[in-house]
């Protein structure tokens, strides 16, 4: 849970993990990917001193309820969330290779509002929209988005992706429709950089996007596990 290495910003300020809180982060319950164990993740982040810490695990919030209770304990605020999969189409469609991906979207709960709301779509993503992933869509968005803030997330991201196929005017059309349906205070452009050209590439539109948009922005790192040293394991996991 290392500070990242962060592209634009300033190089004459040094972050301390009592600056840094992670608000991209898988735990156990993103299940044959993420390798942080909730006890241990809590932990860590009491050690390190962090003021609060965000789980974000893949398409559902299983673990939330234990990850509050042992996040209490330590002393750290739990922030509680879901990074969830946005169907490119609708969540009911199931047409292969037209529906068999889908969007990563990072929600977060801003109150007791917020995370009823994503208690309801992760579990409608589960009942109605399961294809290879359970799926929410911009109508569950539309409906339950009270209460939750929002991110542009990684590069499986909607707004990344069309960044990646260099279709700059739909990832700024995307973001433009996410601000307005979340509102711009509760919407934010994500910043990572794990070493990969394609995140340094769109990072650079990240920043146009967020400076014509009006929108604040974001670093975090895409944690999956605790420390170096548990690399290989997660390795073996996938």
């Amino acid at each position: 849970m290392a500070t990242p290495r962060i592209p634009l910003t300033r190089t004459d300020t040094i972050m301390s993990s009592k600056d840094f809180v992670h608000l991209h982060c898988h735990s156990e319950f993103s299940l044959l990917d993420g390798a942080n164990r909730l006890g241990h993740l809590v932990a860590r982040a009491a050690e390190l001193e962090m003021p609060a810490l965000a789980v974000t695990d893949h398409g559902v919030m299983y673990g939330v309820a234990d990850f509050y209770s042992k996040a209490k304990a330590v002393g750290v605020q739990p922030i509680l969330g879901v990074e969830a999969y946005v169907a490119p189409r609708h969540r009911k469609l199931r047409e292969p290779k037209l529906d068999s991906s889908a969007y990563h979207m990072v929600l977060l709960a801003k109150n007791l509002t917020g995370y009823q709301n994503l208690l309801k779509m992760t579990s409608i993503a589960a009942l109605e929209g399961f294809y290879y992933k359970p799926r929410i869509d911009r109508e569950l968005l539309e409906k339950y988005h009270d209460g939750i803030i929002a991110t542009t997330a990684c590069l499986g991201s909607e707004i990344n992706s069309h960044l990646m196929r260099k279709n700059y005017e739909a990832a700024r059309d995307a973001a433009a429709y996410y601000r307005d349906l979340f509102g711009r205070d509760n919407y934010f452009v994500e910043l990572q950089n794990h070493n990969l050209p394609e995140q340094i590439e769109c990072n650079e539109s990240l920043v146009k996007i967020a400076s014509e948009l009006g929108l604040d922005m974001i670093a975090s790192n895409d944690v999956h596990y605790l420390k170096d040293s548990d690399a290989d394991a997660h390795d073996i996991l996938l």
